[in-house]
């Protein structure tokens, strides 16, 4: 989602604005702009750039601009169409100029206050509320004071937001200020920076401080000051920058969606790297409150819920322990009973979803005191907010639908629902012995799985045709077929449908026809008898089956199901290899559909609004 990088230095820093963005386009976004001044010119006059082309014509466009002081942006659509006037950065009177990550919720009232005071509109976005509501406030000090106006404007502000200014009048200032959403500052020499992503700014800087909820700063080339919600000037712990960020090539992939399917060993087994034994360790977790949780709940959005979904039966099937899974964007708003022995658990790629930080945040208010965050970023607000964390090892995944961040949130899972286990006691020395070796197995497990490839491909262009679908699964395989369906809908366009196989009669079964695919996941578990007989209820009428099944299920290949058999059956972790022929199917259909796999229309990558 949104991205923002600024800079104040002794030198040109267009193509370090420029390069921030570029960094940032995993994030998802429909335009990016900038806007820069030039100290060395008489009157630097902010100059400004914008496009909803890809940040490479930015890039372009840069050529043409010289400035030491700036900001940049890549938007993400919420209010107002992705059009070019709608683009960050905005600028009122030529004086102020304003980037926004977030939602401000009370923008239309604010807009309608600054249309009566005379100011004009030229976008739909709420982020230009700001830019106005700042000029007002700026021009009406004596002597002007932009600390103070972005002060007074934040305070008149209700929603989330990250936000850069910059004044025409004063060249050598950044004002910054957070309120539900990241940033952090960067300290260069002779420059400093901030973004709403360190790795933005990797190899740029020599350190970086975390902004606090509620901060103010002001960053000039020589100094940076940072103000809390009070109005205290205060210092925030200083951390190193990350190491310079490598290039990130796509190989012989045709798409990073592909070459992410395909890093799934490599990913699982760094995830794995140095595990010799389960427990509170793994977690980083106090061995003296491990006992003192007695349940779980897991709160998280989209493809991180469908994990959470497969974790439940682990956890209660494993570990013995009742376990409670919420939609993070719907659970702080419903009433709940807190149970201070809870273990709270959030799952996110990113580690800064708006939605899942905010249940987290009201879990914690309302009386849960133990927090574990699941997560790919060691920096992100969810791993510095939470009691414990592990750290998934997928490395950067590029492409918006997720795959590798998935299966080791399912691992990562995994290793929670056995590490209980055996804290309950059911897990003795023998059987933690066993799924250590099925767990360093499952890498070249997964390899055997993506060798299926050919046979998808072939699926994919019959599934090209299609505008609908059915996925169907059971037990713990039942959130795996919802992970296939989103990926199918969020690449092809395809509508697709999950349901758990045993509900079809209830209702779905009156979808079926020759025109909607079925695609059914088979594992040979003790629920394989049950699913077999809602095939039955497929073929007779006259749906089309397509199923994946492991290597020693009694299902055969007829004209009314075609069968891909995968390599083994994997017991309890069998939902991570089930899930890697859906992600295949998803991304070959919609390459024989022609879409923009990795940046599919109206998604982005890090859901930072809500």
């Amino acid at each position: 989602m949104c991205g923002i990088v600024g800079a104040v230095s002794t030198r040109n820093i267009v193509d370090t604005l420029v390069e921030g963005l570029r960094r940032l386009e995993y994030r998802g976004y429909d335009s990016c702009g900038f806007a820069v001044m030039n100290v060395d010119s008489s009157t630097h006059p902010i100059e400004r750039a914008r496009t909803t082309a890809r940040v490479a014509d930015l890039l372009e466009q840069a050529k043409e601009f010289k400035g030491n002081i700036g900001i940049s942006h890549t938007r993400w659509a919420t209010h107002g169409k992705p059009d070019t006037h709608n683009a960050h950065p905005h600028i009122s009177n030529q004086l102020i100029a304003v980037v926004h990550n977030g939602i401000i919720e009370n923008f239309e009232a604010l807009r309608s206050e600054l249309i009566a005071a005379g100011y004009r509109f030229e976008s739909e976005t709420d982020t230009e509320v700001i830019a106005h509501l700042v000029h007002q406030l700026y021009t009406k000090s004596e002597p002007r004071n932009l600390l103070m106006a972005v002060q007074l404007a934040t305070q008149r502000l209700v929603g989330a937001y990250a936000i850069a200014v910059m004044a025409q009048d004063k060249p050598d200032t950044l004002i910054a200020a957070r309120v539900g959403s990241p940033l952090i500052l960067a300290f260069g020499e002779n420059e400093n920076f901030l973004a709403s992503d360190a790795l933005a700014l990797a190899g740029k800087a020599q350190s970086m401080v975390y902004l606090e909820e509620g901060d103010l700063a002001s960053l000039q080339y020589d100094q940076v000051q940072i103000w809390d919600q009070q109005g205290k000037q205060v210092e925030r712990p200083i951390k190193p920058m990350p190491a310079q960020a490598s290039a990130v090539e796509l190989g012989p992939y045709q798409h990073f969606m592909q070459k992410e399917i395909f890093e799934q060993p490599r990913a699982i087994a760094d995830t794995l790297a140095n595990l010799d034994e389960l427990g509170p360790a793994l977690f980083h977790a106090d061995p003296n409150q491990w006992t003192s949780f007695d349940q779980v709940l897991i709160l998280a959005c989209g493809t991180s819920y469908y994990s959470a979904c497969v974790a439940k039966y682990w956890l209660e099937g494993i570990a013995q322990i009742p376990t409670q899974v919420e939609v993070a964007s719907e659970y702080r708003y419903r009433q709940s009973i807190p149970r201070a022995k809870t273990l709270v658990v959030v799952v996110s790629q990113s580690g800064e979803t708006a939605d899942t930080l905010a249940a987290l945040r009201h879990a914690q208010a309302i009386g849960h005191p133990l927090s574990l965050a699941i997560c790919n970023v060691a920096s992100s607000a969810m791993v510095r907010e939470t009691s414990w964390h592990f750290l998934t090892k997928a490395g950067t995944e590029i492409g918006v639908a997720s795959t590798k961040a998935f299966t080791t949130q399912l691992l990562a899972l995994y290793l929670l629902a056995s590490s209980i286990a055996k804290r309950n006691g059911r897990l003795n020395q023998e059987q933690e012995k066993v799924i250590l070796k099925n767990l360093r197995h499952l890498p070249k497990a997964i390899q055997a799985v993506l060798a299926l490839e050919p046979q998808i491909i072939a699926w994919s262009q019959i599934f090209s045709g299609f505008e609908n679908a059915l996925f169907l699964g059971r037990g713990m395989h039942y959130p795996i077929a919802l992970e296939g369906a989103l990926k199918l809908k969020e690449i092809s366009y395809i509508h697709a449908e999950a349901y758990p196989a045993g509900e079809l009669k209830h209702g779905p079964l009156a979808l079926v026809t020759e025109k909607m695919p079925v695609v059914t996941v088979a594992p040979n578990d003790l629920l394989l008898e049950k699913l077999k007989s809602n095939l039955q209820e497929v073929k007779a009428r006259g749906g089309k089956l397509y199923v994946f099944a492991d290597q020693d299920t009694d299902i055969k290949n007829t004209n009314d199901l075609q069968l891909i058999r995968l390599p083994e059956h994997y017991g309890d972790l069998s939902p991570i290899l089930h899930v890697v022929p859906l992600q295949l199917l998803a991304y070959h259909t919609a390459c024989a559909r022609g879409s923009d796999v990795d940046k599919p229309r109206n998604l982005a990558k890090s859901v930072t609004v809500e």
